[in-house]
């Protein structure tokens, strides 16, 4: 709203933070800690205090230790009630450092949706900090991305995840990591590890790009005829029950994970055959790491 707080006293402030590290203060029950802030707060009546308490810890899970202390809880639940905490009083600005960094998958997928419809309503502004792409695209709020210790990327997520600007931006909304290989432009075509695809728009020859594809492109199966080929050795297989992380090695040692759906079993150190459709492969300038294209049947390369 422009107001400038830099004189007005922390407590005074309309501002509330939750912390990656979990604080908590030692001495007061869940019910005091998360009541502590409405306390505090000069326009928040008091007849309201016991209501919102337990309305905020049945929304984060807590509603059976609110007479524990801190010290009998474990790690998730301490986060859960610094988080509750914060969430109680209705603030002009909300920062988050990554909140949901300590929790388990469940509980983390649950409070992401929860938190998703509470930020909807709220008044204030909400600032979300997360190491996580799959939270970043879940709120689908408008995104600044950072990367050492610059602005990468400012804008709608959504479109930062369709058509990246840049191989940083590319890399950090992708998880698992993007994978990335070398090509190099040959009148038409575009040459990576021995496979070459068409480009209709690419005759700037000899040109060096980098090529990006991320683990839920690559297949083991042929899926069309345009699709690139690359032998490979199966290393490792990381099964978590939706998923199998393919890890292998392709000619001349360089390293690329496939994300298959479900479980499925291989033999480290098996030859293996693995594919991708150029239509699926963002094209990177090799030098300034801009993006050319998000699609290798798009790439304008002009000679």
């Amino acid at each position: 709203n422009g107001e400038d707080v830099t004189s007005v006293s922390v407590r005074k402030r309309s501002v509330a933070f939750v912390y990656q590290q979990f604080i908590n203060y030692p001495s007061l029950s869940v019910y005091e800690n998360i009541a502590s802030p409405l306390r505090l707060a000069r326009d928040f009546p008091k007849s309201r205090i016991d209501h919102r308490v337990h309305e905020v810890a049945e929304l984060m899970g807590i509603e059976s230790l609110l007479r524990r202390k801190p010290a009998e809880l474990s790690g998730g639940q301490q986060q859960r009630t610094a988080m509750a905490r914060a969430l109680a009083r209705p603030v002009d600005v909300l920062l988050l450092d990554e909140p949901l960094a300590n929790l388990d998958y469940k509980l983390r997928e649950q409070l992401r949706a929860d938190l998703k419809s509470m930020f909807r309503d709220s008044r204030g502004a909400v600032l979300y900090a997360t190491a996580e792409p799959a939270e970043a695209l879940a709120f689908a709020a408008p995104t600044v991305v950072l990367g050492e210790g610059r602005v990468q990327h400012v804008g709608d997520v959504a479109d930062a995840y369709d058509r990246p600007p840049t191989l940083a931006v590319a890399a950090t909304l992708s998880a698992p990591p993007l994978n990335l290989l070398p090509g190099v432009v040959r009148d038409g075509h575009i040459e990576c590890l021995g496979a070459s695809f068409p480009a209709p728009g690419a005759h700037s020859s000899g040109r060096h790009v980098t090529l990006g594809v991320r683990p839920h492109q690559v297949r083991i199966e042929r899926n069309g005829p345009a699709d690139l080929e690359f032998p490979a050795e199966v290393r490792v297989a990381e099964v978590t029950g939706s998923a199998t992380f393919l890890h292998l090695v392709l000619d001349g040692g360089r390293h690329l994970v496939a994300e298959l759906p479900g479980t499925q079993s291989f033999i480290p150190g098996e030859s293996a055959a693995v594919f991708v459709d150029p239509g699926h492969v963002f094209v990177f300038d090799a030098v300034d790491r801009r993006l050319l294209a998000s699609s290798a049947m798009e790439v304008d390369l002009g000679g």
